[in-house]
Order: structure tokens, then C-alpha cells, then sequence
């Protein structure tokens, strides 16, 4: 089956070989078109993809020729399902007609959307085997081998945003799972990656402290104070002090909040 891409470098794969476009501009309208498979996309939208709000006089014909080239490409390759059209032509734009199974943005929030009812339910195990084949999707930043225009730029946000979502979930079902110990190398990762992102220090601090591991939990909570005192000037969440003072007391520390808490939402 072609398979395409988007969560890494945009490709166009037949298990292991590749059809990717070597032309970046034709790569970008590729993406573009991928963003919204199945749907017409406007000539003009191409045009604000590829130029912005400074277009060439020859904008139109250019965008043309990169819808050319992506036909001449699907064609060589035999890309195209025998019987069918896959780069639909209309007289406002262009729709690039794939099976969702063949887009892995699609596997992807199929496999977080059913992670996070399996957690609902009860059934962590289910769900951090779901959430792990879903983040397994990812080869890098989503888009990585193309330039970023007004429309991709904010869709490529809102992807490593979900792609964040689905480790938060993960991490929430392996705690429930007791796995504390598994995490703990992957949570210091995290916060030097998302030094700002208090969730994932909180989830440190709970997991460390949860080991038996108080002195680190200790450290761990001082390092996220000193970067925000540093960085934006304020005190960690209540959520990161209330697990500040389970580790004072050495009480029985709580399991962690929920993803999206205000100790994450307000950064």
C-alpha cells in the first residue's frame, strides 16, 4: 500500500521504497494537500501557502506547474489506484483523494482517540499500548523537511501539540501501571526537553518520591522553581508545591494530576 507521511519529513512510501518529491516547493504543496486529503484545496490557498501575503506576478502559473509535477510524479510512479484519480484537478483548486489507512496523521488520532477512552475506562494497560503505537508513528518533528507557510505553521503546531497530549496520556496510564521506576529516565529527559512544562516536573517529582528516591525528589522540585523564578518570574504551580510538601512530610504522596492541569495549562 503507498503510505504517506507527514508526522516527521513529508514522504511517499511503498513499503521500502520511496517516492518522495525532491523539489521542497513541490514537497510543500504536497503537505498542504495531505493536510486536507479528501477535501478541495483553493488555488489561492496554495498561493498563501508557498508566498505569503508577497506573491509573484507568475504565482498562479508557478503553482500550476509544482500541481504538474506532483501529477507527472503520481503518474511515473503508478502512485494512482488502477480506475481511479488521485490529484483531482477543479477549477478553483485541487483535492488529492487517499484512503485515511494511508495517512499516518490518521492512524495517528484514531490511536490517541482510543487510548484516552481506555483510560476513561479503567484499562490502563490497553491504553499505554495504544498510546505507545501511536507515538511510534512520529520520526521526528511533524513537516520537518519542508519550509512552514501561514497555513502549515499553526497545523504544525497543533501537531506536536497532540503528539504531547498522546505522551501525557501514556505516562498517566504507565503511572497507573506502577511503573514509576520505567519513567523516571524518560520524565528527566522530558523536562530538560520542555524546561518549562510543569506538568512533566511535577510527574518527575511524584515518580522519584514514589521510588523511594526522596533526596532526588527533593533536587528535582528546587531545579523547576529555579527555572521559573529564571525564566518567567513566578513560583510553581500549587500543584507542584502541594508535592513539595508530601515530600517534606514524607507523606504518602498522591498520584499525579491529570494532564492539561493548571500546572501545565498556565504554561
Amino acid at each position: 500500500m503507498i503510505r504517506y507521511a507527514i508526522l516527521g519529513g513529508v514522504e511517499v512510501t511503498n513499503g521500502d521504497r520511496v517516492f518522495t518529491p525532491t523539489a521542497p516547493k513541490v514537497r510543500q504543496v504536497l503537505a498542504l494537500l495531505l493536510l486536507r486529503t479528501n477535501r478541495l484545496v483553493q488555488a489561492d490557498a496554495v498561493i498563501e501557502e508557498l508566498w505569503g501575503d508577497s506573491p509573484p506576478k507568475s504565482a498562479l502559473i508557478t503553482a500550476q506547474t509544482y500541481i504538474y509535477q506532483l501529477r507527472k510524479l503520481i503518474k511515473q510512479e503508478g502512485l494512482a489506484p488502477e480506475g481511479s484519480e488521485l490529484l483531482v484537478s477543479r477549477p478553483t483548486g485541487y483535492r488529492l483523494q487517499i484512503e485515511p489507512q494511508q495517512l499516518d496523521v490518521h492512524i495517528f488520532e484514531e490511536l490517541l482517540s482510543l487510548g484516552r477512552q481506555l483510560l476513561a475506562e479503567g484499562r490502563p494497560q490497553a491504553a499505554s499500548q495504544r498510546l505507545q503505537e501511536a507515538l511510534d508513528l512520529w520520526s521526528g518533528p511533524p513537516l520537518a523537511n519542508i519550509s512552514h507557510g501561514s497555513l502549515l505553521s499553526p497545523y504544525a503546531i497543533h501537531l506536536e501539540e497532540q503528539r504531547l497530549r498522546a505522551l501525557e496520556l501514556r505516562i498517566q496510564a504507565d503511572v497507573k501501571l506502577s511503573r514509576e521506576r520505567e519513567l523516571i529516565g524518560e520524565l528527566r529527559s522530558l523536562v530538560v526537553t520542555y524546561p518549562l512544562n510543569e506538568w512533566f516536573h511535577g510527574q518527575l517529582i511524584g515518580a522519584l518520591h514514589r521510588a523511594g528516591r526522596r533526596g532526588e525528589a527533593f533536587e528535582a522540585y528546587h531545579r523547576v522553581r529555579s527555572v521559573l523564578c529564571r525564566e518567567l518570574g513566578v513560583d510553581p504551580s500549587p500543584e507542584l508545591q502541594r508535592l513539595h510538601q508530601e515530600v517534606l512530610t514524607a507523606g504518602a504522596p498522591a498520584r499525579p494530576v491529570a494532564a492539561h492541569s493548571s500546572a501545565a495549562g498556565r504554561l
